[in-house]
């Protein structure tokens, strides 16, 4: 999906497989400002769970806010068939996780970065954990905290619609319209299934805190869903920050509100305490 080598000077890419690219950035072994030196092998990852359909370009501004400040970034997208089928969901969460638990990045802290459907994806890895709490505890260790922005969340309708505006939006109508057939006719197949990833969701065995990014206007989520999740992370103990627009655009926050996704950010992972840390997002 990239296409460049190097999106900034000091970082390149590197393809792992279809679905993963991993960027290095090579100023990794000696940030300036950092109490020690990190090694390549405790130096914190960003995993980026893209939204269905994103372009590289846009990608691109997004690593490049953790790239100014010493991250590595692991980017791991998702197609639409694994939302339909969730069978072949679960797979891919299986191969992230495993991926996650590879050498490479066995010993790395994580920070996630989830758009959209991409929180879709991380549910599926956890799906995986919660089988095996015991086997998975220092992996839910390792993340530092977790970032969501544009969740889809709420009815089957939201699903439905996020389908039709993102796979096909000259289609908008009738992709909905048939999703929720779909999704009726296979409901054990699906239905039940989301009830599962989300159960597991609300209930994260991740306690690190997290950072939602949603607004009002969003036909693809529910702002409701997104403040009650808040709210039972946080009687759960969960330190949740929520940053909430009356009018943006979904996946399309930092565009309409530069500045203050900035700002949030910013604040966000300097209070998680990376040592990585070398300059201001």
């Amino acid at each position: 999906m990239f296409a460049s080598a190097a999106l900034r000077r000091g970082v390149t890419a590197h393809r792992l497989s279809k679905n993963a690219t991993f960027y290095l950035n090579e100023a990794k072994f000696a940030v300036p400002g950092c109490r020690t030196p990190t090694s390549e092998h405790h130096k914190p990852l960003l995993l980026m769970l893209p939204w269905l359909g994103s372009r590289p370009q846009a990608l691109d501004k997004y690593c490049d806010i953790y790239f100014k400040t010493g991250f590595d970034v692991l980017v791991f997208e998702s197609g639409v068939l694994g939302f339909l089928w969730p069978r072949w969901g679960l797979e891919h969460g299986r191969m992230l996780l495993d991926l996650l638990e590879s050498e490479r990045f066995v010993s790395r802290p994580l920070l996630v970065h989830a758009f959209s459907i991409g929180g879709y994806t991380f549910s599926q890895l956890l799906v995986h954990v919660s089988k095996d709490a015991r086997k998975y505890q220092a992996f839910t260790k390792r993340i530092t905290g977790h970032i969501y922005d544009s969740m889809v969340a709420g009815s089957l309708e939201h699903m439905a619609t996020g389908l039709g505006k993102t796979v096909f939006p000259k289609c908008e109508s009738l992709i909905k319209y048939a999703a929720l057939m779909y999704f009726d006719k296979f409901k054990s197949q699906t239905v039940d299934h989301f009830d599962t990833c989300l159960d597991v969701f609300w209930n994260t065995p991740v306690t690190t805190p997290a950072l939602l990014f949603y607004c009002n206007n969003d036909p693809l989520c529910d702002p409701r869903t997104l403040t009650n999740l808040a709210d039972y992370w946080r009687r759960r103990g969960l330190d949740v920050t929520e940053k909430k627009w009356e009018d943006s655009t979904h996946a399309g926050h930092f565009k309409r509100h530069p500045e203050e996704y900035l700002s949030t950010i910013d604040t966000f992972v300097r209070s998680l305490n990376f040592t990585v840390l070398k300059a201001k997002l």
